[in-house]
C-alpha cells in the first residue's frame, strides 16, 4: 500500500510541475498525450512494483506473431 501511495505521489509532482506550462502554452493536444503516458506508466508501476507482477516483454508478442509463420516459410527454402 505504501508503494502506490508513493508511486501516485510521484505522478502527481510530476502533473505539478509539467501541467501548468502546457496549460499556459495551450498545448490540449500535448497534454493529453502526456496523461495518457502518465497514466500508462503509474498502471505499469504499481503492476510491477505494488502486485508484483511481471509485465511481458513487447518482443514477446512479436516472437508469438511471428514464429508460425517462420516455421511455415522454413518449409519451403529447405
Amino acid at each position: 500500500m505504501i508503494k502506490a501511495i508513493g508511486i501516485f505521489l510521484i505522478a502527481a509532482v510530476i502533473l505539478w510541475i509539467e501541467v501548468p506550462s502546457l496549460l499556459e502554452k495551450k498545448y490540449k493536444k500535448e497534454l493529453f498525450v502526456f496523461l495518457i503516458l502518465l497514466a500508462i506508466g503509474v498502471g505499469l508501476s504499481i503492476t510491477l512494483f505494488v502486485f508484483e507482477k511481471t509485465i511481458p516483454n513487447p518482443f514477446d508478442l512479436l516472437t508469438i506473431i511471428f514464429k508460425p509463420l517462420n516455421d511455415f516459410l522454413s518449409l519451403f527454402l529447405k
